[in-house]
């Protein structure tokens, strides 16, 4: 076992998720991700308890579930878009620096968020999009390989069987309820904006669509990540909140960090990851920070689907969500025996 360096306790320990939690729960290192990815946390803790870093850990855990497809909302051959095309997106921050690398719309290569890192290695921009994100993955040295399987293409052809339902479009012609298109803007009536139209109704437990993940590793050095191939039937060139700073997921050095899964069209209009970080910053603790930014959020979208999870440097941790009947999450720590499954009840 590694020595720790910022292994202390809390003199209050209690976090309530559905059970207390006992003060050997809060240690560091830890990881924390979003749903019941367990493998990933699982590969992420491995790397943080041989020394690794942060970022190492982030990157591997995620990159565990772009291989294995977690429920088939992270990685290749899921969520395939109108053309029927899977495409990816990921980020990566860097909490002693605040850097941050992203791919939005990757095609055509697996590994988006090692690709992601590459970005914030390899170059002084933060965010690389569409064929543009491919050519440059390639230049590094990643390798061009379909992201289509038989499952996806089916998905997608079931959905142009069924009229193209659901579907995305809004305030066009023809009824994109009813058609596939191709469409032009509705002119002949008043366009609506409300917020009962624009969230994802499609959003739930099995259709939340990212890992999002935060490493505190030995030395209390703090990283964060996300993965997803978005939402399925997308307008092609859609990108959500997991490659969005802030929005996907936030963290900070001094205080800790969070990721964020569900409806990202929605979520990414109020940066709940760096809400939830600067109000811990604050001495908020993390389920009541994350309450109060997905409270945020309901006050204007009462009916969006959404999470998020959060850790801090004491090494306590939490979650909030809303929308699907109970939220679950992978947490791994010193005072536990394996990787833990939390579940939180949503409002």
């Amino acid at each position: 076992m590694a020595t720790y360096v910022h292994m202390f306790l809390l003199p209050v320990c209690i976090i309530v998720v559905f059970r207390i939690v006992s003060c050997t729960d809060h240690l560091l290192p830890l990881v924390i991700n979003t749903w019941q990815f367990s493998n990933a946390t699982a590969k992420a803790w491995d790397v943080i308890s041989k020394d690794g870093s942060a970022l190492d850990a982030v990157e591997q855990g995620c990159s565990v579930c772009e291989v294995q497809q977690c429920d088939g909302s992270v990685g290749y051959g899921g969520s395939p878009d109108e053309n029927g095309e899977t495409t990816l997106d990921a980020m990566i921050m860097d909490g002693i620096t605040h850097d941050v690398g992203s791919v939005a719309d990757l095609r055509r290569v697996k590994t988006a968020i090692s690709v992601a890192r590459s970005v914030m290695e390899y170059t002084q921009h933060t965010l690389l999009v569409g064929d543009q994100a491919t050519q440059f993955a390639i230049e590094m040295g990643f390798k061009e390989e379909d992201l289509h399987t038989n499952k996806s293409r089916q998905m997608w052809q079931d959905w142009k069987k069924g009229n193209c339902q659901p579907n995305y479009r809004q305030n066009v012609t023809p009824d994109p309820k009813k058609s596939c298109g191709p469409y032009k803007p509705n002119k002949a009536r008043k366009i609506k904006l409300s917020k009962e139209q624009r969230y994802n109704k499609e959003v739930g437990e099995g259709n939340h669509d990212t890992i999002g993940m935060v490493v505190i590793d030995s030395m209390g050095n703090v990283a964060g990540g996300t993965s997803t191939n978005g939402a399925n039937h997308k307008v092609p060139g859609r990108v959500g909140d997991s490659p969005i700073a802030g929005a996907g997921a936030y963290v900070d050095n001094t205080i800790g960090g969070a990721a964020a899964t569900g409806d990202g069209g929605v979520m990414m209009r109020f940066l709940p990851t760096y809400q939830v970080v600067e109000s811990m910053g604050s001495g908020v603790d993390p389920t009541s920070a994350c309450k109060l930014a997905i409270n945020r959020i309901t006050k204007y979208y009462p009916n969006f689907s959404g999470a998020l999870v959060a850790a801090n440097l004491s090494g306590m941790y939490g979650a909030a969500c809303h929308g699907f009947s109970t939220f679950h999450y992978s947490i791994r720590s010193p005072g536990m025996a394996n990787v833990t499954v939390e579940a939180v009840p949503c409002s």
